[in-house]
């Protein structure tokens, strides 16, 4: 028997609480305790395995300190459709991130940055360093080569 595949959105508004469960800094078992299920139902939901019902996306919701709508949103507010979020093997790589720890703690570090001028270094800086498979390998035109775009 074939492995059932979640279905695309299922997996999106999984994301969307994951994100918003990690952002407010909840560990899956407490919010399985104030939704009064187990932590492996919470994994469930967040892969997009298990469908949340309606009911308990409110309590989610409530839980989570966000609108219901909140799990469907997509740029400018849109209704979630599988177009605008593609298929569940194709996630985009920088939703990904988003939802991942590190993209979460990175997003509220940069923002919290006043200055645009440190800003756009910072995304210089990154860019740089996306260029170079190995930073430990980079040549000295590498090096230069960051060092004007950092300095420029």
């Amino acid at each position: 028997m074939a492995k059932k595949i979640p279905d695309a959105i299922d997996v999106y508004v999984g994301g969307r609480i994951r994100m918003r469960r990690i952002m407010l800094k909840f560990s899956q078992t407490r919010l399985a305790d104030e939704l009064g299920i187990t932590f492996q139902q919470v994994q469930k939901y967040e892969k997009g395995a298990n469908r949340v019902g309606a009911s308990r996306l409110q309590k989610i919701a409530t839980v989570l300190g966000v609108p219901p709508s909140f799990f469907f949103g997509q740029e400018g507010d849109e209704p979630v459709t599988t177009a605008g979020i593609g298929n569940f093997h194709g996630m985009n790589d920088v939703a990904q991130f988003l939802q991942s720890r590190e993209g979460i703690t990175l997003n509220q570090s940069f923002v919290k940055i006043s200055d645009p001028k440190v800003r756009q270094k910072i995304v210089s800086l990154v860019m740089a360093m996306a260029q170079t498979e190995d930073p430990l390998v980079m040549t000295n035109e590498d090096r230069s080569a960051r060092e004007v775009t950092l300095n420029g």
